[in-house]
């Protein structure tokens, strides 16, 4: 993993070479590009089984830590397929500097979050989208479906926090 200070001079060898090539504009002057905001993406990491191996990608969490930079772009958007436009909502607030609201909202969406990611996964998901009346469908291979228990776990996982 490549730490701050190797990004940063990346970032500024981009910048001057970008600089330096973007020219021809109508006005005939070149025109700086700012691509102090750019970082590389952090991507899911999947064990040889396909499944998300979450060690790994709090370790890269972990080390993006150091990175000097705030904030984010995208997301596991699993929950999005459900609650969108709660997500949406979330963001709004977000972007209007609504921060005690979007703080509570993102609380009552965290359970339900890592209920249909982590917890329960596809099955989850899909079972969810069930009850939502979207079309969830049946798991496939090698995939099962939820047992009765995890089932009602899922609903409380829901209901305790006001989706349901």
């Amino acid at each position: 993993m490549l730490g701050p200070r190797v990004w940063s001079s990346v970032r500024q060898g981009l910048s001057r070479a970008l600089s330096s090539t973007v020219g021809g504009w109508a006005s005939g002057e070149g025109r700086k590009v700012d691509i102090s905001g750019i970082y590389p993406p952090v991507t899911t990491p999947f064990t040889a089984t396909a499944e998300v191996d979450y060690g790994k990608l709090e370790e890269n969490l972990h080390k993006l830590g150091t990175f000097p930079f705030r904030g984010a772009v995208g997301g596991v958007c699993a929950l999005a397929n459900v609650l969108g436009a709660q997500v949406c909502q979330l963001e709004r607030l977000c972007l209007t500097g609504q921060w005690e609201d979007a703080q509570k909202l993102q609380h009552r969406l965290i359970e339900p979050n890592t209920a249909v990611t982590r917890r329960f996964g596809i099955p989850g998901l899909k079972k969810t989208m069930d009850w939502f009346g979207y079309y969830g469908g049946p798991c496939r291979a090698p995939l099962r479906e939820l047992s009765a228990a995890q089932e009602e776990a899922l609903r409380l996982d829901f209901t305790s926090n006001g989706w349901l």
